[in-house]
């Protein structure tokens, strides 16, 4: 964990209620919509008063982060399918993206024709 001696702040970029969850995944080095769907699951099924009154305080405790955006887009971890590409080129990613258009334009094709092939046994009986 990298924490370089920074206090918990509220993100409200990527909050859902008030950036507690936000500020401290980003605090603590973990990826903000896993943390946000347990801390969720967690108030959910302990009883949502508890952990409702809780989030309030830590809410009204934990100060906003007062900074630009550079700071959160640095600490944010994405859990994107994408980021084993990012090293790639625009033109390589534009290829792929043409590639996989290509396959699926292939795939509607073939379905459409054996949907107007069997509409055609259907109504010719």
């Amino acid at each position: 964990m990298n924490r370089n001696i920074r206090e918990i702040r509220r993100y409200k970029n990527s909050a859902k209620i008030f950036g507690v969850c936000s500020g401290i995944a980003i605090w603590a080095d973990l990826d903000v919509a896993k943390f946000q769907l347990i801390i969720f699951l967690v108030v959910l099924f302990t009883g949502f008063f508890p952990g409702a009154i809780i989030y309030l305080i830590l809410a009204l405790i934990i100060p906003p982060y007062e900074g630009t955006d550079s700071f959160y887009n640095s600490s944010y971890r994405s859990s994107s399918p994408f980021d084993d590409e990012s090293d790639e080129s625009n033109e390589e990613l534009k290829k792929k993206y043409e590639d996989l258009k290509h396959k699926v334009e292939d795939m509607e094709s073939s379905m459409f024709d054996k949907e107007r092939d069997w509409d055609k046994r259907f109504h010719e009986k």
